[in-house]
């Protein structure tokens, strides 16, 4: 899946892609996504909406992620986004500025496979 975002982007326009998403019986939380935001002028977008967005993600903790970003700021925040997500449980959500590597790590087989072997272990305890 391919979302992006550019020039101004509010907060309420992210709560509702989210919405939307999770409204749409076509939508497949396990789906893989590219978050295109390099071409974002501005946000009203504060850090504690950062983690409002990470808590109601509509994406599977097993979901492979690429937020491509440009701007120092929009890097922290999605790598906040981020770190938000892994204390969920997610594990395959990266930050990029290079779309290219985006891509390619998107589609690349070792993420694929990364992503089956924490589907393949989520839920299980650990033996003693």
């Amino acid at each position: 899946m391919l979302t992006s975002g550019s020039g101004f982007v509010t907060k309420d326009e992210v709560l509702t892609l989210q919405d939307q998403m999770s409204d749409d019986p076509e939508f497949d939380p396990s789906f893989s996504q590219v978050a295109d935001f390099s071409h974002l002028t501005d946000t009203d977008v504060g850090l504690a909406d950062v983690h409002v967005f990470a808590k109601r993600d509509a994406f599977s903790i097993h979901s492979r992620r690429a937020i491509i970003v440009t701007g120092d700021v929009a890097f922290g925040f999605a790598k906040v986004f981020e770190l938000c997500r892994q204390l969920c449980g997610a594990s395959g959500i990266r930050v990029f500025r290079n779309p290219e590597e985006a891509f390619n790590w998107i589609l690349s087989s070792e993420a694929a496979s990364a992503s089956r072997q924490n589907e393949s272990t989520a839920g299980s305890s650990p033996t003693a």
